[in-house]
């Protein structure tokens, strides 16, 4: 997996004490990002799976992971083993990404697949315009913070409704 960075103590990137990795590579270039150092494909740095999981497990504050970016699904093959591992240990699991969730549904068997280990999704490109530093974990008001498990069973969309997440 290619990443621009790793921060291992955030509390803005989902409830609680949270590890968030920023994934490298993003197409999008949304006016007004957070993060433009994520655009470049080829920027950041290689890490295995278990060098990601060693980051993790060395913080014992951390019960959740947040993928962020650039744009994690551009790398949904290289993420699955690695999400796929942050469930068999009990981590919340959540992700960013530009896309609609609809999108993804219909996208590559990859992003379908990691769709399926994630517990929450903020989906949505960043929209200037819609900037608010009032919501809970979005950065403008078209993003959805998604309830994947529950989202997936209703084969529609289900808006997480945790005081957790929405405050």
């Amino acid at each position: 997996m290619r990443l621009a960075g790793i921060i291992n103590d955030s509390i803005v990137d989902g409830p609680g004490i949270r590890t968030v990795f920023f994934m490298q590579g993003c197409l999008r270039h949304c006016p007004g990002c957070h993060n433009p150092q994520t655009w470049d494909m080829e920027g950041g740095k290689e890490f295995g799976v278990s060098e990601l999981l060693a980051v993790v497990e060395s913080n014992p504050l951390c019960h959740g992971v947040t993928l962020s970016g650039g744009e994690p699904f551009l790398q949904a093959v290289e993420l699955l083993p690695f999400v796929k591992a942050l469930k068999e240990r009990g981590y919340e699991v959540a992700s960013y990404t530009g896309f609609l969730y609809e999108d993804l549904l219909n996208g590559t068997e990859a992003t379908r697949e990691l769709l399926g280990y994630l517990d929450v999704l903020i989906d949505g490109p960043f929209i200037e315009s819609e900037k608010s530093l009032e919501l809970n974990f979005r950065g403008s008001r078209n993003q959805r913070v998604i309830n994947v498990p529950e989202s997936l069973k209703a084969r529609k969309v289900v808006l997480e409704e945790s005081e957790r997440w929405t405050g």
